[in-house]
């Protein structure tokens, strides 16, 4: 499998909020562009934060999503997953997490998602270059705010 693209979309604010909400555009642009997303997070309680989140994000629009599950096969386009979950495959990883998931390598696109907090940014600074030691390039967007 060829290298993943990766993807830096740097917020201007600093709002772990805004941040999310962020991710939730994103997932639902890659969502009606009919690919499939997976979306990791730290813990089972940002997962389930996400998960909420996907649910009222926007008034104009549904998108079909689910937790991840060991006992059955995820069928949503979009499955949100915590540190230790398992993946299944997809297009896309959203990824939300403070590290990079040693799976990354099994998608073709990875999208980091990083706001303007000192913490985030430094975490986000670790990513880029975990990826560039690995012979990666990554691509930079800077996003306005929100």
């Amino acid at each position: 499998m060829a290298e993943p693209r990766v993807t830096f979309y740097v917020l201007a604010g600093a709002d772990d909020d805004e941040r999310r909400a962020y991710a939730c555009r994103l997932v639902e642009k890659a969502w009606l562009h009919d690919h499939r997303v997976v979306v990791r997070l730290d813990t089972p309680e940002e997962a389930a934060g996400f998960d909420e989140l996907l649910w009222r994000f926007s008034d104009r629009s549904f998108v079909p999503h689910e937790r991840a599950r060991t006992d059955a096969r995820c069928e949503a386009p979009v499955v949100i997953v915590a540190e230790g979950e398992p993946a299944p495959a997809a297009d896309l990883l959203v990824n939300l997490g403070r590290d990079v998931p040693e799976w990354y390598g099994s998608f073709p696109r990875v999208a980091e998602v990083i706001g303007a907090a000192e913490e985030a940014r430094r975490a986000g600074r670790e990513r880029f270059r975990f990826y560039r030691e690995r012979g990666l390039e990554p691509e930079t967007h800077n996003q306005g705010a929100g």
